[in-house]
Formats: structure tokens, sequence, C-alpha cells
């Protein structure tokens, strides 16, 4: 696996809007993929599917509806579009928004748009974008995984995450989320320290 194909793989861009009770900001991961828009769509909604790449995701999967992902985040099916976009609540530390988009690209190939949102707080104050962005592209590196060989990590979490590949692979993707946050505003040595604690606390050592 080239570690950095996959990170130059992902189009990130960091968005800061005013809202009513102070700043959200966006964290947004786009990928292609070598399979069409509405396999993407199964790929993230089906049950089965899911479970197989990500982690597995209980619940009533219709607008409305409310999800659990396993030893994680709940939430709320906010509007869904087969096989176009769906958009969810993500009720983990904290209220945020999750919107994932599917763009046909061709008769062979779809495009995968991760938009997640949230309030500016102490937490984007500390890690900056990094800290949601590096968990999104690991889960984007084990669906590209997971099409490729049909097993998203052979090894196993624990193997994976004591690897050296995997330090390399955060600390690259944080390199670029923290160049993605100068260029939406930040101040380059805030946004290069967030960055690093970020790193830091995913990879469990000092940067």
């Amino acid at each position: 696996m080239d570690l950095n194909n996959q990170v130059e793989a992902v189009d990130r861009t960091v968005e800061v809007e005013p809202t009513a009770d102070g700043e959200e900001y966006a964290v947004v991961l786009t990928r292609d993929f070598g399979v069409v828009a509405e396999e993407l769509w199964r790929l993230c909604t089906d049950r089965e599917r899911l479970a197989r790449w990500f982690v597995p995701v209980t619940g009533e999967f219709e607008e409305d509806g409310t999800y659990q992902v396993q030893d994680n985040t709940a939430g709320r099916i906010l509007a869904c579009d087969p096989p176009r976009s769906f958009r969810v609540t993500w009720e983990f530390s904290g209220y945020s928004e999750l919107e994932v988009r599917f763009t046909v690209l061709s008769g062979t190939r779809g495009r995968l748009r991760i938009a997640h949102a949230a309030p500016v707080d102490e937490h984007w104050a500390e890690y900056g974008p990094a800290a949601t962005g590096i968990g999104w592209e690991q889960a984007l590196l084990g669906l590209d995984r997971y099409l490729e060989t049909g097993d998203p990590n052979p090894g196993g979490d624990t193997e994976w995450e004591e690897s050296a590949a995997y330090r390399d692979f955060v600390m690259l993707s944080g390199q670029r989320w923290g160049e993605a946050h100068v260029a939406a505003g930040g101040g380059p040595a805030a946004a290069e320290a967030s960055a690093a604690r970020t790193v830091a606390f995913y990879t469990g050592r000092e940067t």
C-alpha cells in the first residue's frame, strides 16, 4: 500500500462560517473510487456492507430514524435522498452534523464527499480540523482497502494502529489538514501546533 498515494487521493477543505451563536466549521473530504456512485451509496447505507469496512451500525435507516455506531456515536437521520445523499446528526461529545454525498463520475467511477460540521469551540482551538479529518480519512482508507482486497484491515485494528505505516499515515494526513487549516484562514503557527497535538493523540507519542 502506497501511503502517499492514499493521502493524496483525498481532497481536503475546511470551511468556517459565522452563526448566531459564534462560528461553525466544516471538515470536508472528497475521494473518487473505482465503483459507481450507486454502489458507494449501498456500501454506506446497507448495514451488512457498512459493517465490512467501517463498523457495525444499527437503527432505522430512513428519514427521521435513529442510528447507533457500535462503541461510538448515535444520532438521527435528518434527510435521505437515495442514491445521492444523506444527512445525520452526530452526537458524540457534543452535537454536530454529517452530510455524505455520492456523485456519478462515469459508468465505472463514483465520488464520495463527507462534510462534518460542528461549532467552533475549545476542542477546535486545541486540535483543529485534523481531529475530525484524520478519523474520516481512516474510514476512506478502509473503504479503499475493502474495495481493493475484500478486507480493509487483515491484521486487525490493534496490529494496524501499532504499525509504523499507521503512524506515517496519521502524520501525513495531519500535515495536510494543517495546510487546509491555513488555507481556510488559520494562523500558520496555530494550525501547525493543533495538527501536531492531534497527530500525537492518534499515535500516542510526541511528533
